[in-house]
C-alpha cells in the first residue's frame, strides 16, 4: 500500500510538471510570450528592449533579472507588456513596474 501511494504521488508531480510545461509553451505569441524564450536567449533580447533607452545599464539589469524569471521579453523598445503577463505583473515594493 505505501508503495502504491508513493507511486500515486510521483505520477501527481510528474503530471503537474508536464501541464505547466505545456501551458508555458502554449503561451506563445509570434515568438512572445510566457516561456518562449530561454534564459541562453535574454542577453540578446534585453540588448534589443534597452537599445533605444538613455538609462542602458539599469535596463538591462532588471531586464534579464525579469527574463531569468519569467522567460519572455515583450516584443519592440517600450510597452507591450500585456504579451508577458508575469513580466508585465511583478511590481517593485512601492507598486511600480520593476521590468523594463
Amino acid at each position: 500500500m505505501a508503495k502504491f501511494f508513493a507511486v500515486f504521488v510521483l505520477a501527481l508531480i510528474a503530471i503537474s510538471m508536464l501541464q505547466a510545461t505545456v501551458l508555458a509553451k502554449g503561451g506563445r505569441q509570434n515568438g512572445f510570450g510566457p516561456g518562449s524564450l530561454t534564459s541562453s536567449q535574454c542577453p540578446g533580447q534585453c540588448i534589443r528592449r534597452c537599445s533605444k533607452t538613455q538609462y542602458h545599464k539599469p535596463c538591462m539589469f532588471f531586464c534579464q533579472k525579469c527574463c531569468a524569471k519569467c522567460l519572455c521579453v515583450p516584443p519592440g523598445f517600450y510597452g507591450n507588456k500585456q504579451v508577458c503577463p508575469c513580466y508585465n505583473n511583478w511590481k517593485t515594493k512601492e507598486g511600480g513596474p520593476k521590468c523594463p
